[in-house]
């Protein structure tokens, strides 16, 4: 029930969708001779509060502090066991109805796994990824990315498939299952930058400790983190994972699927090594 909730309350409540809903209310109270004033008032100001999310580089201040709570992994010598990826880079009906693999923006996710599989030939890869929608087709992700690294040479033997989990909670629980990891072994967790730190909280719920390595960071250093956004587009899909990130680590927190609000370096085993 709670993921039915969450999906649908989430897709009222994205900023993006959101705000062009109250710009749009505001037109249609303008039809209205009594409303007229107040809806025309509404939509102005909606649709300056669209101009301004979009192109301040606000979603850059609301993803920054995700981004920031684990450094990038630093190689320190010590052996790797496994490898888990979180899904979410691929496009899993596309994929099965073109028949070949399609990547969206936070394909980083698989790439950063395939050179730590090569860079760590040992370790196992558990590919941790069902159907993430209300309305499922069949497709999952997990073994449609399993299948591409089969091509490109991965070793079948070393890759796990989970693809019963829907959200991040059911990542870690399944992840545990499927491995029950051992004491002292070392899992490195593959995920966005900005979803580390509820990947993390997760993980360290279901007792499965993990090594962060966050991909696909989509804010910059220095002056640039000031710099307005190119197009309305980019700063309101932006804002829209930041924000839905924030809404998720509350969410956990209150449900107790995490045990800190916002879980950080002493919450894994990676400790706060940098590079």
């Amino acid at each position: 029930m709670f993921y039915y909730v969450s999906k649908i309350a989430w897709f009222f409540t994205t900023p993006s969708n959101l705000l062009i809903s109250l710009i749009l209310l505001g037109l249609i109270l303008s039809l209205f001779k009594r409303m007229r004033r107040l809806g025309i008032g509404l939509s102005l100001a909606f649709t300056l509060a669209t101009v301004a999310l979009g192109l301040l580089p606000i979603a850059t201040y609301v993803l920054l502090p995700l981004e920031e709570r684990f450094p990038a992994f630093h190689d320190d010598g010590r052996p790797v066991d496994g490898i888990i990826l979180l899904g979410g880079a691929v496009e899993a009906s596309d994929s099965k109805a073109l028949g070949s693999i399609v990547a969206n923006e936070a394909a980083e996710r698989v790439l950063d796994t395939i050179q730590l599989a090569h860079r760590y030939p040992k370790a196992r890869i558990l590919i941790s990824s069902g159907a993430g929608t209300v309305f499922r087709d069949g497709a999952t992700e997990a073994p449609i990315i399993a299948d591409y690294f089969k091509t490109i040479g991965i070793d079948p033997a070393r890759i796990l498939i989970e693809d019963r989990s829907r959200t991040t909670a059911e990542n870690a629980a399944y992840s545990q299952e499927l491995v029950k990891p051992r004491e002292g072994e070392r899992w490195l967790l593959v995920t966005s930058a900005w979803h580390m730190p509820r990947a993390v909280g997760v993980f360290e719920k279901a007792a499965f400790p993990v090594t962060p390595y966050p991909v696909d960071f989509r804010t910059a250093r220095g002056l640039r983190t000031h710099l307005p956004f190119a197009s309305l587009s980019e700063g309101l899909r932006r804002l829209d994972i930041g924000t839905k990130e924030w809404v998720g680590l509350i969410g956990y927190y209150a449900t107790g699927r995490t045990a800190r609000l916002f879980p950080g370096p002493q919450d894994s085993a990676g400790g706060s090594a940098s590079r």
